[in-house]
């Protein structure tokens, strides 16, 4: 075994001789320096280098019975890399010359010998033995070392030929690292190399350091990134600045990184954060969206109250208007889910049980009913087009995820679908699932130590180009034909992906297909269900449901509505009238707590969320001071519901006069 020397630890040497006066002298010359092992014979001798393998030094006498000292040192070479002292006598000259030429030992000394000379001698025998040893030490580690680096290392000679290179370098010349040593790099690399050779052996013949990033076809045909850097190992100057001149100065060292998986990963944070800043963007537009679209609705159901249009023309107007703010609403709708979805019922998934479904469905050319309800009028046409779609499910199960189910099958369903549109003439749609490792650069808290189940959309059409796969994910952005599509789909799944702490992958050439990947965090398999209760986001129940078991409206109740949107608080005023309330207005937070302070018949306080200065949650908090037994109803046209208290009721704008009122009366009768 090789191991470095201890500084502190005597060297051991082995004396072998026939003679017990020898051996006496020899240890009594030698023990103050050195720990001492003695043998009477060669046979001896050789158990003792068995059991003994840091033997540092071998002195023997050459004329032993049985086997003599040239015999001996030659079958200890075999087994030590001990320096060899042979004494001899002047009759015994030509087997020590013999030995000598033989390298089998480093000194000889004659009987009876001199003890400053031969102290010397194993003096220096135990040097060199413990300075090859420190060497093959270093080499075993440097071997380890570049054998196993993350990259590839090369070391030429000053003619370019390769001297040492690891294996990851070997592999990409698509050879063993042993037949590339000797071998000049131009012969083994192909023309997308060699311009790059020429260009870097300009520079570093002008002593610059050259580097490059280049993309490259691998031996399996991949085309990956890599960081190619080249130097001289003379290229560093010395303390005054002056390049240094030595035997190794025209040597050079090349280093090849693949960094694919490092700038995919850079181009992922730029994605996440440019698609962070849209979905801001995104949110904002749509809450004032929505503020202009319960006003607009609103409005238009107050005044076909107030005065119903008598002629049937001017009835399908206010109709089609109202259709139409209602479309409006939806398309928000999708918006803010991009940004923040917010009607997701997580629960424990498991992804293979999700495909085969879908693979059932798919081939009967149905859609399931839970997608009915997802898709809505647009059903009945997904039915139409969704053929023969080829599912690759392994046998043996993979890990749950924590997901809501339905918005999963939305989002296979949506892109085989888009898969179908990149095809025009047809062609191969493949859906598959996998369990991959961590995903690198990214850390998660997923209770399968970073386990991932990637589900892969696949399809073989018209592709897309850089530009447009580093758009996709935006809102309203589009690669079909104008009427055929909002630009939200993708958007969406981007945006449930990304809430359950996942990510999409897309890879595309055009005219080659697109790949479409959706990564989610792995659970053990033995969480209970409870313990991930804090992702869940419960969608609200239906308020046509709730409106069916309510009491009807009652008069003299006194109600507070809030709301910084005049628009707004005058249509939600109207409508509470218009149903037999008393109302009381207040456009921001500390005017409605004067008013719960001064006003105690107030029932019920309708209350916007996202307001200047005092938002709607400090303000229903500090009203829960004055009145705890006050409550609230919230409004909102954007907000994230866990920045509200648990258990609260949230009416999302645009509103209905029967969706507010539904709940109005739920929480007067509660």
């Amino acid at each position: 075994m090789i191991t470095l020397p201890e500084p502190d630890r005597k060297a051991v040497v082995l004396v072998v001789d026939d003679e017990l006066e020898i051996l006496v002298a020899l240890a009594d010359l030698l023990e103050d320096t050195y720990d001492v092992l003695s043998a009477s014979s060669g046979e001896q001798g050789l158990a003792l280098l068995q059991q003994n393998p840091d033997v540092a030094v071998i002195i023997s006498d050459q004329r032993m019975p049985h086997m003599t000292g040239d015999a001996f040192l030659a079958r200890a070479r075999m087994v030590s890399s001990a320096g060899a002292i042979l004494l001899t006598g002047y009759a015994d000259i030509s087997a020590v010359e013999a030995a000598l030429n033989q390298g089998k030992i480093s000194f000889f000394a004659y009987k009876p010998w001199d003890d400053e000379t031969l102290l010397s001698m194993v003096a220096q025998a135990a040097g060199r033995y413990e300075l090859e040893k420190e060497l093959a030490c270093e080499q075993r580690l440097l071997r380890g070392l570049l054998d196993n680096l993350p990259f590839g290392l090369a070391f030429k000679d000053e003619k370019g030929r390769f001297i040492r290179l690891n294996q990851q370098m070997a592999a990409q010349f698509g050879r063993p690292a042993e037949a590339c040593i000797g071998q000049k790099e131009e012969t083994l690399i192909d023309a997308e190399r060699l311009q790059s050779l020429k260009e870097a052996e300009a520079a570093l013949a002008s002593g610059a350091r050259d580097q490059q990033v280049l993309r490259l076809t691998s031996p399996d045909g991949q085309a990956r990134w890599h960081d190619l850097t080249r130097m001289k190992l003379g290229g560093a100057p010395d303390d005054a600045g002056q390049p240094r001149k030595d035997e190794l100065a025209d040597y050079s060292i090349l280093i090849d990184r693949d960094v694919t998986d490092l700038l995919n990963l850079e181009q992922r944070l730029r994605q996440a954060q440019k698609m962070q800043a849209i979905g801001t963007l995104a949110g904002g537009v749509a809450h004032d969206f929505n503020n202009l679209l319960t006003a607009i609705m609103g409005s238009l159901e107050l005044v076909m109250d107030l005065e119903p249009p008598k002629e049937p023309g001017v009835a399908r107007l206010f109709h089609n208007a109202i259709e139409a703010a209602r479309r409006g609403g939806a398309l928000t709708q999708k918006l803010l889910d991009f940004s923040r979805p917010r009607h997701l019922s997580c629960q424990q998934v498991e992804v293979g049980q999700i495909l085969r479904d879908l693979q059932s469905f798919m081939v009967r050319g149905q859609v399931p009913d839970d997608l009915q309800t997802a898709l809505g009028a647009n059903s009945e046409e997904a039915a139409s087009r969704i053929g023969s779609v080829q599912f690759d499910i392994p046998d043996e199960a993979l890990p749950p995820v924590w997901t809501d189910a339905v918005q999963l099958e939305l989002a296979i369903f949506n892109l085989c679908i888009n898969a179908q549109d990149a095809q025009p003439d047809g062609g191969t749609i493949s859906v598959s699932v996998r369990k991959a490792a961590r995903l690198l650069g990214r850390s998660t808290t997923a209770a399968a130590g970073g386990a991932w189940v990637v589900v892969q959309v696949m399809d073989r059409g018209v592709g897309m180009t850089e530009e447009m796969q580093a758009r996709i994910f935006d809102p309203f952005f589009t690669t079909k034909d104008i009427g055929k599509g909002t630009g939200l789909g993708l958007s969406m799944i981007y945006g449930f992906i990304n809430h359950c702490g996942g990510e999409v992958r897309v890879e595309s050439v055009p005219g080659g297909g697109t790949s479409i990947e959706l990564w989610l965090p792995a659970m053990a398999t033995d969480v209970n269900a409870e313990d991930s209760s804090s992702s869940v986001v419960t969608p609200l129940p239906a308020q046509q449901e709730r409106a069916a078991t309510l009491p009807p409206v009652g008069d003299g109740r006194l109600i507070l509505v809030v709301d910084d949107e005049t628009g707004v608080r005058s249509v939600t005023s109207g409508f509470l009238r218009r149903a037999g309330y008393e109302v009381l207005e207040a456009s921001s937070g500390a005017e409605a707590l004067a008013m719960v302070e001064g006003r105690p018949e107030i029932s019920l306080v309708v209350m916007d969320v996202m307001m200047p200065g005092m938002n709607g949650d400090e303000a229903a908090r500090r009203i829960h001071v004055l009145r705890p037994d006050l409550r609230v109803l919230f409004v909102t046209g954007y907000t994230d519901l866990g920045l509200l208290p648990a258990g609260v009721t949230v009416l999302h704008k645009p509103y209905t006069r029967d969706a507010l009122l539904g709940d109005v009366r739920a929480m007067l009768a509660a």
